[in-house]
Parts: structure tokens; C-alpha cells; sequence
């Protein structure tokens, strides 16, 4: 369980919950991505950082019984829901590894793509996880990334300081964990370094009103991630409820919001 509890935003039932509502703000994103880089029926793709599956579970709707998915997560709470997902969507073609990509070894096999989404930007070791990846993504292979790029991108107009303070406070958690918020800025250099060649790059960013679909997925992280802080002691139940009020007031006065930015990355591997 210490590899559940050290999660910078944990991996409670509100969590996971919070993902699977992140997960379907992002879906028509994610499924042009896919589209545009050839996954479809019989391909076997390696989902890096997997969690509790919403995205494997696309995956291995689209690669159908002829194809695979190969999924990679630590957490034994978000391992143990993605396989009751798996058992009643009765899924025959998705492989679960309950794996610590930092400590332990990529499954080897013949991938015809890898997804990783919003991992490189948690892990205490990036170029770690990269050449890991290098070692068992076959010549001709494409992997696919969605990670923080520029996270201070973050905010709303008119401004709201207490938002942007909250922010700060989730930038530092986040870097004294190991991790890095803007973890796409190293992904050129690393990618280059272990044999991939980046055939697409795109920045996702998004400026949104309080009537947004997409508005739920940093509001409900707010939500979640002010009594996170709380426990670890970073900030108290006033500043709490002055962020609360902050977005209150945005989602009354029909505020626009900026979205952290997410670049996407679509690397072949040469050799």
C-alpha cells in the first residue's frame, strides 16, 4: 500500500472517480489523436501508467479481439478497478501488469504503439522511464504521449488569486514528490536520446466558460485536491474555503478559464 499512498493525488475512491470524469472530458481529444496516428483494429498497444483503465479499455474497444492491450499500473486500488472493469465489460484482450515503472522491467513484446498519458510528469525519473520504454518499443513502433507542457498556463479572466496561490501550492507538492508539472519539456531530448523521431507535436490548450463540459475537470480537481493539501499540512480550512468561494464566484460571473497546458507527442522509433 506505500506505493498507493505516495500518488501525489492519491488513489481514493474520489479519485479515481475524478479520473474517470477526466477521462471523459479528454476522450474526443484522445480518440483524433489515436485516429491520426493509425490505431485501429489488431494492433497491440502498451498503456503506460494505466491507473484505474478508462483509457485501456477504449484501447482495447478499437484494437477488437485481433488486437491487445498491455496495461502498466503500480496501484494495487486503481489495478483492483480496472479488473472488475475488465470482468464485466468481459474483455478477453487486455493484459494487466501490476508493475512500479521506475523499479521494474517493461513487459517486452511486439507493440505496434504505447500510450502514456500525464506519467512522465509524475515519475521521480524521466529519463529513467524513456530509455526503459527505448528497450522494448520494436523499430517502426509509434508512441504517444499527453503530458503537462506548461502548467502555469493555468488560469482564469478576470483573475482569481486565490486560484493562482492554489496552483503554487500544487506546483511545489508536486516537485517535492519527485515529479515535475511540466514534464513534457524534456520529452524532445529524451525521446532523441533512445532512438525515437517525433513525426507530430501539438499543444492542447483550452479557454473555457463555467458551461464547458471540459470546466468540470479542473473545477472537480480543485475539489479534490484542496483536502489533500490540507492533510499534508500545506495550507489550512481558511485558504480552502476562500478558493472554494474564488471559483464560486468565476462560475456565477461566467469567468473564462484557461486549461494547464498538454502537449502531444506521436515519436517512431528508428532502431
Amino acid at each position: 500500500m506505500a506505493a498507493d499512498r505516495d500518488y501525489i493525488l492519491g488513489t481514493h475512491e474520489e479519485e479515481i472517480s475524478r479520473l474517470g470524469l477526466q477521462h471523459d472530458v479528454w476522450r474526443p481529444v484522445v480518440l483524433d489523436c489515436w485516429k491520426r496516428a493509425g490505431i485501429t483494429a489488431g494492433k497491440r498497444v502498451l498503456d503506460i501508467g494505466a491507473g484505474p483503465g478508462y483509457a485501456a479499455i477504449d484501447l482495447a474497444e478499437i484494437v477488437g479481439p485481433n488486437g491487445e492491450v498491455v496495461a502498466l499500473e503500480r496501484s494495487s486500488n486503481f489495478v483492483k478497478a480496472f479488473r472488475e472493469m475488465v470482468r464485466t465489460r468481459l474483455l478477453a484482450n487486455v493484459q494487466i501488469h501490476e508493475i512500479d515503472l521506475m523499479t521494474d522491467d517493461l513487459p517486452a513484446g511486439d507493440y505496434d504503439f504505447a500510450w502514456c498519458r500525464w506519467v512522465v510528469s509524475f515519475v521521480d525519473d524521466s529519463a529513467l522511464l524513456i530509455q526503459k520504454l527505448g528497450r522494448v518499443m520494436p523499430k517502426g513502433s509509434l508512441s504517444i504521449f499527453h503530458e503537462y507542457g506548461h502548467y502555469a498556463t493555468w488560469r482564469f479572466f478576470p483573475r482569481l488569486p486565490m486560484q493562482e496561490r492554489f496552483r503554487e501550492h500544487v506546483i511545489a507538492a508536486w516537485r517535492e514528490s519527485g515529479g515535475e508539472p511540466d514534464g513534457a519539456a524534456r520529452l524532445p531530448e529524451l525521446l532523441a536520446d533512445n532512438g525515437f523521431v517525433i513525426r507530430s507535436a501539438q499543444p492542447h490548450v483550452f479557454c473555457l466558460r463555467p458551461d464547458d463540459y471540459m470546466w468540470q475537470w479542473p473545477a472537480t480537481f480543485i475539489e479534490i485536491y484542496l483536502s489533500r493539501l490540507i492533510q499534508m499540512g500545506r495550507i489550512d480550512q481558511k485558504f480552502s474555503d476562500k478558493v472554494r468561494a474564488d471559483l464560486a464566484r468565476a462560475e456565477t460571473n461566467h469567468s473564462f478559464m484557461l486549461t494547464p497546458l498538454v502537449l502531444e507527442i506521436i515519436a517512431e522509433k528508428m532502431d
